[in-house]
């Protein structure tokens, strides 16, 4: 009996010790591998094994009170930033598995099955995925001593997340009279950008610089351009002393407002989400997931449109845009108020 308990003892020293060989920053002589040492003294295993924790089941009979909201995540917010780490970028992760084929994008186009565009109902094929962001493919010219295109090609372009700065999540807020709890979850999230609309003038709403140009430096090959190689002598005093004119502030700026690029379906993201770790600024050990992220609410949101009968935004009916934070504040303290007097204290 003791040679056996002996026996398992050594072979579990031996286990210990073998693996620690295979890290090359817990070796004490040098050994070479074939795999590339750890960057580290540990192995982070935690993030990749981790599965996601299903939600509670909630029967229809039990949901006393649901609303649904739609909410706008700006990550240029302080509270963000993890979102844009180039580290762990929240949108090259989506953009990855969806490209892969893990993930399923729903078209946001409103169609007779689908008037919102945000239900899921009409699949975006995965080509159509990087034409939303302007295109998986570039053309380039070759051009000659002339200035004559002698060649061109298509060259694939290099996916930025840079200019995604929003995100907008559609969830509901359900209370559960079963297990009295009042808890939002999410049900997609969508990437957000800028439509480029061709003939509009991108420096619009602009103020013109010192000089009456709206550019640092003239124009050379514009004969009505000022030139900025003109001396004072050469400048009349009247046009020194003449205050640069104001645009019309309440002349109208074309605007575009951010647009979905695609819905992706948020349980189905969650088995991603949940292997793919978040940076913190304090703490590299946190161990926290994107999936943790926004099931803990550990982001900054406003809310920009209520379920209500005439299917209204928060924009169609409030013009001037701190207002829309108040009516945004509005709403999430009526939904915090319907808690709170449910109970007595």
């Amino acid at each position: 009996m003791k040679k056996l308990i002996f026996s398992v003892v050594s072979v579990v020293f031996s286990l210990v010790a073998l693996g620690q060989q295979e890290n090359l920053s817990n070796s004490t002589k040098p050994v070479h591998s074939e795999e590339p040492p750890v960057d580290g003294y540990v192995k982070k295993t935690d993030i990749e094994n981790r599965k996601v924790i299903p939600y509670s089941a909630i029967r229809q009979t039990d949901i006393a009170y649901s609303k649904r909201v739609w909410r706008e995540i700006d990550l240029r917010e302080k509270m963000n930033k993890a979102f844009t780490s180039p580290k762990s970028r929240l949108i090259d992760i989506i953009i990855s598995a969806v490209m892969s084929g893990e993930l399923t994008a729903y078209d946001p186009t409103p169609t007779a099955n689908d008037p919102n565009g945000d239900s899921f109902r009409n699949v975006l094929p995965a080509d159509q995925v990087m034409a939303r962001f302007g295109g998986d493919s570039v053309l380039v010219e070759e051009f000659n001593e002339n200035n004559e295109v002698v060649s061109s090609r298509y060259e694939s372009r290099t996916f930025s997340g840079d200019n995604v700065i929003k995100f907008r999540i559609k969830e509901d807020w359900i209370f559960d009279k079963q297990r009295s709890v009042f808890e939002p979850r999410i049900i997609g999230i969508a990437p957000l950008i800028t439509p480029q609309i061709p003939g509009m003038d991108s420096n619009a709403g602009i103020l013109p610089a010192a000089g009456g140009t709206t550019g640092g430096s003239g124009d050379p090959f514009d004969p009505f351009a000022v030139q900025q190689d003109q001396t004072s002598e050469e400048t009349p005093v009247e046009q020194i002393a003449a205050p640069a004119p104001v645009q019309d502030q309440n002349a109208f700026v074309p605007a575009v407002d951010p647009t979905p690029a695609f819905w992706i379906y948020f349980p189905e993201a969650r088995h991603i989400l949940v292997n793919k770790e978040v940076v913190n600024r304090n703490n590299d050990a946190t161990g926290l997931s994107y999936d943790d992220v926004f099931i803990k609410r550990m982001f900054a949101s406003y809310i920009v449109k209520e379920s209500n009968p005439e299917d209204l935004r928060i924009k169609d009916y409030i013009g001037d845009g701190v207002d829309r934070l108040y009516e945004s504040e509005r709403i999430k303290k009526s939904l915090m108020d319907y808690e709170q007097d449910l109970w007595s204290y």
